[in-house]
């Protein structure tokens, strides 16, 4: 518990947006197709178009849009717990939240030296003289030293609550027919994955996704879909290797290895299938024959029809995510899935699909 805020109780905020927020409406009527797929939008000649006829298959120009509205609203979303967290603190203690600020934040600005504002003048590389401008350069540090002092209150706000987001990102169907599932199908979270093997990122996030699986247990399961980007040269052959490892058994052990030790010329490709005890000779056949080619491709043109434009792109439980990754916000999409009463409902977001 931080001393700043002595003896607190737990206080709890939850925040349903679809109440909390009128902006919610307006994603609702372009994310919720699955309470109203059948709902006539347009007629044609007097035939009528319907919202699931607009979802399926106007999925590729709709997803980004839709994220890039989810990253504003969640954004806006941040930035209201943050008033909230402040206005109940304040009133817990009887003042303004004015009043609490300048306490907690205004009251512990330190100013910088003459020595420290000569020093950042010379890195501005100004033509004006240091005397005109040195008070501009002062109300800068103080600015910035002030953001980075409520910033760190507001953590010790968040740490102290407890928070649930129900704003989920933008949902798509997703086909599981031919992805590789590891963990139980039936788990209350399924994490979809299109990735490639040659993407840094990917590389990056893949120990993350694994840390996710111990964490989680039996209520997670990850599927793995390719997505091998045209700048990546050796992204495809890769993708076909995994699988070739999973026809003997074996894919998702080659597809750790092929993130963990980013190998991925042919050569080593085939090293990598021996490595692991695999039938060299069958492996060989199919790599080099290109027989998992097709597969590779349909998870590709799959993803282009989703308007995934980069990796990693996941959907958990349906529910689109891609940028900025981190452990922290995969876990809260995993977290806040398990906390909904949604997550029963994964079919809603995945189409029906035969899971091996």
């Amino acid at each position: 518990m931080n001393t700043l805020l002595g003896k607190t109780t737990l206080f709890t905020l939850t925040l349903t947006l679809a109440l909390a927020i009128p902006l919610a409406r307006a994603q609702g009527n372009m994310s919720s197709a699955s309470a109203s797929s059948d709902k006539v939008i347009a007629t044609v000649n007097g035939d009528n178009l319907t919202m699931g006829d607009l979802e399926n298959k106007e999925v590729d120009h709709l997803l980004q849009p839709r994220y890039q509205y989810y990253e504003a609203e969640r954004k806006a979303l941040d930035d209201l717990i943050d008033q909230h967290l402040l206005e109940m603190q304040a009133s817990r203690e009887h003042i303004t939240v004015d009043q609490l600020l300048k306490r907690e934040v205004d009251s512990k600005v330190v100013d910088p030296t003459d020595d420290q504002l000569r020093v950042y003048y010379e890195g501005l590389e100004s033509n004006q003289p240091y005397d005109e401008i040195r008070g501009k350069i002062l109300d800068h540090i103080r600015d910035s030293r002030k953001s980075k002092l409520r910033a760190a209150y507001l953590k010790t706000l968040r740490s102290d609550a407890k928070i649930f987001i129900s704003l989920a990102p933008p949902a798509a169907p997703v086909d599981l027919q031919n992805a590789e599932i590891h963990g139980n199908p039936d788990a209350p979270v399924m994490l979809v994955e299109f990735a490639d093997y040659q993407c840094p990122y990917c590389q990056k996030i893949s120990a993350d996704v694994l840390r996710l699986e111990k964490e989680f247990g039996p209520k997670l399961a990850v599927a793995f879909k390719d997505f091998p980007l045209p700048m990546h040269a050796n992204a495809q052959k890769a993708a076909e290797a995994a699988r070739c490892a999973g026809d003997q058994g074996k894919f998702w052990e080659f597809h750790d290895l092929l993130f963990s030790d980013k190998k991925l010329e042919l050569a080593d490709l085939k090293t990598q299938a021996r490595n692991l005890k695999l039938d060299g000779t069958k492996f060989d056949v199919c790599l080099d024959s290109g027989e998992q080619t097709a597969i590779v491709q349909k998870d590709l043109a799959e993803g282009r029809k989703l308007g995934l434009t980069g990796t990693p792109s996941f959907f958990v439980n349906g529910h689109f995510f891609s940028g900025a990754l981190d452990y922290a916000t995969l876990r809260d999409l995993v977290e806040q899935q398990l906390s909904s009463s949604l997550s029963s409902a994964r079919g809603v977001a995945l189409k029906e699909s035969s899971l091996r």
